[in-house]
C-alpha cells in the first residue's frame, strides 16, 4: 500500500470516513428530493446521487489521494431545477446534458492545467479568509439544522426558543461533543452523533413534533420498508445534441462558474484547515484533486444528476484526523448501501450533525490568525471574503468580490504586480459569473 495511506492511523481515517459520510448523507434524500420537482423520477435520482458519490469519492481517494468527499453540490441542484428547468423551460433531459458540457469544458480546464493556474494565483491572505469563512458557513448551516436560528422579519434572524426540543436536543448533544473533542476522546464526533441521535429518540414520542426529526418510525418497524431496489432509468437519460443549442450556453456556463468557485474554495479552505499543502504551500495533489472534480460533474450528466463537487463538510472527516485518502474511500462506500437501503437514512436525523458542523466551524478559524489586518490592502478583500461567504449564503459571492475588491485596490495603490496573470483570468470570470446572474 502506498505511504498516502500509512501517514495516519488506519482506524482514525476509517473514523473519520464514518464522520464525513454521516455530514454528507443527507444529499442521498435531498437532492432527489429537489430535482423531483425538475421531472426528473426520484428513485431515479437517489441512484444516480449514490453512484456518482461513491465512485467519484472513491476517485478523490484512490488517485487524488484526499480525504473530501465528492457529491452531487447543494445550490447546483436548485440552480437546475428552479431556474433552468422551472425557469427557462427547460426539459430536464436537456439540462443534463448541459451539465455534461459544463463538465467537458471543466475536463479540458484541468487537463491543461488552467485550473492549478488559477488556484496558485490566489492571494495567501484570500486563501486564509476564505477557509475561515467557510468554516463560519458551515457553523451556520449546523445552526440553522437545529433549529437554533431562525428566521425573524423584525431583526433577518434570531436564536429559537428554549422550549422546542429539537433546539434542547441540539445544544445537549453541542455539550456533549465539545467535551468528547477537548479531551481527544478517540471517534468523538461519531460518538457525539450516535448519543444525539438516542437523545432525540424522544422527540415525537414524549414530547415535540416527530415530523422535524423524521425518524421513519413505521419503515424501522417494517422490514420491508428499509428496503428497496436502485433505480438506473436515468442513466444516459441526457440530451447530447439538444443541449448545445446556442441559447443554452448560458446555462452551460453558469453550472461551469458556479461549480468552478466552489470546487476552488473548498480545495483552497480545507487545505489551509487541514494542513494539507504540498511543499509549495499549494492544496496538496491539486491537478488530481481538480480533474476528480471536473469528471464528477461530467459523470453526473451521464448518471441523471446535476453537477458534482468537493463537499465543504470533508473537513468533518479532517477535524476528526483524516489526512489521507482512505477517508474519502471509507466515505464513499458508506454510500454504496444505500441503493438499497435509502429510508435507514432517517434513523440519524439532522439536529445529530448539526453539533459537528458548529465544531467544525471553529477548528476552520485558526488560518485568520495569519491575515496581516493591519495591512489594510490585504486585510479588507479578505474581510469581504470572509463575512460574504455566510451572510450571502454563497461562497461563489464570497470568492468573487473577495477577487474583485483584492484587484481594485492593487492597481489603485500602484500595487499592480501583486495582481498576478492568473487573478486577471478569475476576474473575468468573475465579472462573467455576475453578468450572468449566477
Amino acid at each position: 500500500m502506498s505511504t498516502a495511506f500509512t501517514t495516519s492511523s488506519r482506524r482514525t481515517e476509517v473514523l473519520a470516513g464514518i464522520s464525513t459520510f454521516l455530514a454528507t448523507m443527507y444529499i442521498i434524500v435531498v437532492n432527489p428530493a429537489i430535482l423531483s420537482q425538475a421531472g426528473l423520477p426520484f428513485s431515479g435520482v437517489l441512484t444516480a446521487t449514490v453512484l456518482l458519490s461513491f465512485f467519484c469519492s472513491l476517485m478523490m481517494g484512490l488517485y487524488a489521494r484526499n480525504p473530501i468527499v465528492v457529491a452531487p453540490g447543494m445550490g447546483m441542484n436548485a440552480f437546475f431545477t428552479f431556474t433552468a428547468v422551472k425557469g427557462m423551460g427547460i426539459r430536464p433531459e436537456v439540462a443534463l446534458g448541459a451539465v455534461f458540457w459544463a463538465g467537458m469544458l471543466f475536463l479540458l480546464l484541468s487537463i491543461f492545467n488552467i485550473r492549478s493556474a488559477i488556484v496558485r494565483a490566489i492571494p495567501q491572505p484570500l486563501r486564509y479568509a476564505v477557509s475561515a469563512g467557510i468554516g463560519l458557513f458551515i457553523t451556520l448551516i449546523g445552526f440553522e439544522n437545529a433549529r437554533f436560528i431562525v428566521a425573524n422579519p423584525a431583526t433577518l434572524v434570531s436564536i429559537a426558543s428554549f422550549n422546542d426540543p429539537i433546539v434542547l436536543t441540539f445544544v445537549f448533544g453541542l455539550l456533549l461533543m465539545s467535551v468528547l473533542v477537548v479531551r481527544d476522546i478517540p471517534g468523538g464526533i461519531i460518538i457525539g452523533i450516535i448519543l444525539t441521535t438516542l437523545a432525540a429518540w424522544p422527540i415525537g414520542r414524549f414530547w415535540g413534533d416527530a415530523s422535524a426529526v423524521n425518524f421513519g418510525q413505521k419503515t424501522l418497524v417494517n422490514f420491508q420498508g428499509i428496503w428497496s431496489m436502485p433505480d438506473f432509468s436515468m442513466i444516459g437519460k441526457l440530451d447530447l445534441v439538444g443541449s448545445l443549442s446556442w441559447s443554452l450556453w448560458p446555462v452551460i456556463f453558469a453550472f461551469a462558474f458556479t461549480d468552478l468557485f466552489d470546487s476552488l474554495s473548498t480545495f483552497v479552505g480545507v487545505a489551509e484547515a487541514g494542513g494539507l499543502q504540498d511543499a509549495d504551500g499549494q492544496p496538496r495533489n491539486l491537478n488530481r484533486s481538480l480533474l476528480t472534480d471536473a469528471v464528477a460533474t461530467t459523470l453526473a450528466g451521464l448518471v441523471g444528476t446535476s453537477p458534482g463537487t468537493a463537499y465543504i463538510e470533508s473537513a468533518v472527516g479532517i477535524a476528526q484526523g483524516g489526512r489521507t485518502g482512505l477517508t474519502a474511500i471509507v466515505a464513499g462506500f458508506c454510500f454504496l448501501p444505500f441503493l438499497f437501503l435509502s429510508p435507514l437514512l432517517s434513523i440519524i436525523p439532522s439536529i445529530a450533525t448539526a453539533p459537528a458542523l458548529v465544531l467544525v466551524g471553529a477548528f476552520m478559524m485558526k488560518p485568520i490568525t495569519r491575515i496581516e489586518w493591519d495591512q489594510l490592502d490585504d486585510a479588507l478583500p479578505a474581510f469581504l471574503a470572509l463575512v460574504l461567504i455566510p451572510f450571502s449564503y454563497s461562497i461563489t459571492q464570497g470568492l468573487i468580490w473577495g477577487f474583485l475588491l483584492w484587484t481594485v485596490i492593487k492597481v489603485s495603490i500602484g500595487k499592480s504586480r501583486e495582481v498576478p496573470l492568473g487573478l486577471w483570468i478569475v476576474d473575468i470570470f468573475c465579472v462573467l459569473a455576475l453578468a450572468s446572474g449566477h
